[in-house]
């Protein structure tokens, strides 16, 4: 039996171990062709996501409040997954977006509540929407694991 903080820390190392091996064994099933499709989806949700949030400079959109550092790391953390959720790249949207520019925050809170209590909380919504993405990979790689080891074997009886 585990007690104590100690123990608790070994614990969760042990899990944290156990995830990192599937993750592991997941991205070492994946081919050339693979990598380069999921390269691609990347690219193209640095593109979606950037785009309307106006982190690059473009000529459609313009961003109110300069973009921040936490903004940066949270759009390419969100891309860089294995596709996206629907929910967390809604949060990332939400994330890294000009808190003034969001129509629905400045309807809810007005301006000066979209600065003042909104811009605050983006960088939680960011670790949010990593955190549910990375659980989603997570997931997905548990899948694919179990999937494969389960008819390596049967593969392997027959």
């Amino acid at each position: 039996m585990i007690v104590g903080f100690g123990g608790v820390m070994r614990g969760y190392t042990l899990a944290i171990r156990s995830h990192l091996k599937t993750l592991a064994l997941a991205f070492s099933m994946f081919t050339f062709k693979t990598w380069g499709i999921t390269s691609l989806t990347a690219a193209i949700g640095l593109f979606v996501i950037g785009l309307p949030t106006a982190i690059y400079e473009n000529p459609f959109f313009v961003r109110m409040t300069p973009v921040r550092a936490q903004d940066y790391v949270i759009w390419i953390m969100s891309t860089s997954g294995d596709g996206k959720v629907v929910s967390g790249g809604v949060l990332s949207v939400l994330a890294v977006g000009c808190p003034t520019c969001n129509k629905l925050v400045v309807l809810l809170l007005g301006t000066t509540g979209a600065l003042t209590f909104f811009a605050p909380l983006q960088l939680y919504i960011g670790i949010g929407s990593v955190l549910l993405l990375g659980w989603t990979l997570l997931l997905r790689a548990k899948a694919l694991t179990d999937t494969c080891s389960v008819s390596q074997v049967t593969a392997q009886q027959t």
